[in-house]
């Protein structure tokens, strides 16, 4: 639950603009040719919301949704969800019960996995659907090439004793980010074959899908009967700018803002934040932006991180703290209460969120997951589900 802060504006804000989801997943959709589109909502849609992202997309074209623990699926059942969800990540333990009687899939990874999803289908009554994961060279979770054919054994004998329906067959790209990476190649043709050893063995899974959002928008021959675009539904290309798709828009759906909380003047000479590793150089005007690393601003970013701030943008001054930034705005006429932006679309000259994920050296999917629970999500477009 995120913490009140009473009337008035809020002194930060994410806000997500749920028609750009929308729009992002129609211009997927119209890539994937005659494969669905399977809208990947996890880590609370990726930051934006689990539940409004997850109408937004629908209402998009994707036909269903993936999450990666159960936890995620449960809470899309529990606000009104009736689409397909796929939960695939789950350790020993996990409540397989309730994902089978509130109709979610699950993967198997393993023979043992797959023989706990079978007990708890057993003790249920009723079937679960389950997509056998095969490792095509990730070395993440699947069965290796040498264990697949003994997963495709049990799921088939499971299935002909009523407890598991094999829906799926499915696999991750570790490089497809990097067009042209030869391991993409040698991952799909190990996919291609470990469906084939599926369908000897006697399975008949209705979904086998691989793409991710970068096959998703450059490997054609990645797309089988369905693709899982993540960051790209969001607006975020996970490309480099070196291989921009022709044609292709998408929309960054998510802005980080903030209120200057107080300026101050400070002589030359003096050190800001923690370890003053920022000096002044002169007699300037400082601006305490109020929102820190625990609300997802990465302290990596400290002096490099950009902000918009009165139609300039201004570094990071100093080191990101837990709760707050400092800017250092020279002689401009700076007041409390004034609009800072960190990213957003950039159609104001805003960073970006890919500009914050150079500035510290990771990616954009790591920037918008993590902004906090203490930032208020304020949402733009109609919202039809959810």
């Amino acid at each position: 639950m995120r913490p009140a802060e009473g009337p008035g504006p809020p002194q930060a804000s994410c806000t997500v603009d749920l028609d750009a989801i929308r729009e992002n997943v129609a211009a997927l959709r119209s890539r994937a040719g005659a494969a669905e589109v399977m809208a990947v909502v996890k880590a609370d849609g990726y930051g934006h919301g689990l539940v409004p992202a997850a109408g937004a997309a629908l209402d998009g074209g994707a036909r269903s949704l993936g999450v990666s623990v159960l936890a995620e699926a449960f809470a899309l059942r529990a606000a009104g969800v009736t689409v397909p969800v796929f939960a695939w990540l789950a350790a020993p333990g996990a409540d397989f019960r309730r994902a089978i009687a509130e109709n979610v899939d699950v993967a198997a990874y393993s023979v043992d996995q797959l023989a706990e999803i079978s007990a708890a289908a057993a003790a249920s009554g009723a079937p679960a659907a389950v997509h056998l994961k095969v490792d095509t060279g990730m070395w993440r979770g699947g069965a290796t090439r040498d264990g697949w054919p003994g997963l495709v054994a049990a799921a088939h004998r499971a299935e002909r004793d009523g407890l598991v329906e094999v829906a799926g067959v499915w696999s991750h790209l570790a490089c497809a980010d990097e067009p042209g990476h030869p391991g993409t190649a040698r991952q799909l043709a190990a996919f291609a074959e470990a469906v084939e050893v599926a369908r000897r063995a006697g399975l008949r899974p209705r979904q086998c899908h691989i793409a991710n959002s970068a096959a998703t928008l450059t490997l054609p021959e990645s797309r089988f009967d369905l693709v899982r675009p993540g960051l790209a539904i969001y607006g975020l290309n996970p490309l480099d700018p070196d291989h921009d798709v022709p044609g292709l828009r998408l929309r960054p759906a998510m802005t980080l803002a903030a209120r200057v909380a107080q300026t101050k003047r400070a002589p030359a000479g003096v050190g800001v934040s923690y370890g003053h590793r920022y000096t002044t150089t002169r007699p300037t005007t400082l601006a305490v932006v109020p929102l820190g690393y625990a609300d997802g601003v990465p302290r990596a970013a400290s002096e490099r991180g950009r902000v918009l701030l009165s139609g300039r943008t201004y570094p990071v001054a100093g080191r990101v703290c837990m709760d707050q930034f400092m800017i250092d705005v020279n002689d401009a006429a700076v007041a409390r209460g004034d609009a800072v932006v960190l990213y957003g679309p950039g159609d104001r000259g805003e960073p970006t969120a890919l500009d914050w994920a150079h500035a510290a050296g990771t990616i954009a999917y790591e920037i918008v997951t993590r902004v906090g629970p203490r930032v208020p999500r304020i949402y733009l477009g109609e919202r039809t589900r959810g």
